[in-house]
């Protein structure tokens, strides 16, 4: 696991578990791995298993003001819509449950790294380095849900997810996936509000 084993810990699958995850949290009941797609016209993920076995997809209709992304199971069932409010200054996403359960995620106004999050419909928190994707999830009572990993210094987007509630999987992943979008978003604000002010500062 290395030296930074306790702050990242993402693992490829068929891997041991993160040996402070099983030290704080136990084994997990379920692991999955995810990669999303680059340079392609649209945002895909493939979520995976241990043995490589697809288990989620998801896709980001594009153009789209509105992002709207579409997450589904191995066998093309609907699982979750994911759709940004457009003109949100939080990067406020709606997510919407196969069941029609919906809730929202957004990210905090003016902090760059915002360590802690709280989805009110679902009572859960997610604490940790949310920028750099290395996070947990706690329910309402406190129980660990799942540990988020991404994987340093690649071109893809991967990530280890240890599920210790698997009753909840559907959310975890959609959580996970409506974070990277914000992620994303908030880094195209910035560097277009970077690109605006070396403007401005040259005239």
């Amino acid at each position: 696991m290395g030296v930074f084993s306790k702050y990242h810990r993402y693992r490829e699958a068929g891997e041991a578990a993160n040996v402070n995850n099983v030290e704080a949290f136990g084994e997990p009941a379920l692991s999955l791995f995810s990669t999303s797609k680059v340079f392609t016209l649209h945002h895909l993920m493939d979520i995976t298993d241990d043995q490589n076995n697809v288990v989620y997809h998801s896709e980001t209709k594009f153009p789209s003001l509105h992002d709207k992304t579409d997450v589904t199971d191995a066998n093309g069932n609907h699982i979750s819509h994911i759709e940004r409010k457009f003109f949100s200054l939080h990067h406020r996403h709606y997510v919407t449950m196969n069941d029609g359960f919906q809730f929202e995620i957004y990210s905090e106004l003016f902090h760059l790294i915002k360590d802690i999050i709280v989805i009110k419909e679902l009572g859960w928190t997610i604490r940790g380095n949310i920028l750099a994707l290395n996070f947990e999830m706690y329910d309402q009572n406190e129980n660990i849900v799942a540990v988020i990993s991404q994987k340093m210094l690649s071109i893809h987007d991967k990530f280890c997810i240890d599920i210790y509630q698997p009753e909840y999987k559907d959310i975890v992943v959609t959580i996970l996936i409506t974070l990277q979008h914000i992620i994303k978003d908030r880094e195209a604000a910035a560097s277009s509000s970077s690109s605006s002010s070396s403007s401005s500062a040259s005239k």
